[in-house]
């Protein structure tokens, strides 16, 4: 999840309009959200090697060139998981920004968590 996060940030910061990222399940439902929320684009799942690869392609403001997503930060980490419970999840950016979360329900936002009233672990907030 942190190489998913870093290559994204990474290709935003060189103003990459395409960004390839070995493919896993909880990365392609991460970058359904990302879709979904409007982070990015386009994406396309390609499997034509034994773990496949995902192509995403980076949303920018037209007028100002800066990437949609500002900020990419990873939460629950192997050294310290972080979980939180349906009333606990913490607010990304005054609501303006999303946070991912890992839930016995599958891949979700927070928001969708919450009104799921399933609690998980945090992996990462995007704004």
């Amino acid at each position: 999840i942190a190489d998913f996060l870093t290559r994204i940030r990474n290709a935003q910061m060189a103003n990459h309009r395409i960004v390839e990222i070995p493919a896993s399940n909880l990365k392609k439902r991460m970058t359904e959200i990302l879709y979904e929320k409007g982070y990015i684009l386009k994406y396309k799942f390609e499997d034509d090697s034994k773990q496949g690869v995902i192509k995403i392609a980076l949303k920018y403001d037209v007028q100002t060139k800066q990437p949609a997503i500002q900020s990419l930060e990873r939460i629950s980490r192997p050294g310290l998981r972080t979980y939180a419970r349906p009333g606990e999840f913490r607010r990304v950016k005054s609501g303006l920004g999303i946070a991912i979360v890992s839930t016995s329900k599958g891949v979700m936002t927070d928001k969708e968590a919450k009104a799921q009233n399933v609690g998980g672990e945090v992996l990462c907030n995007i704004y």
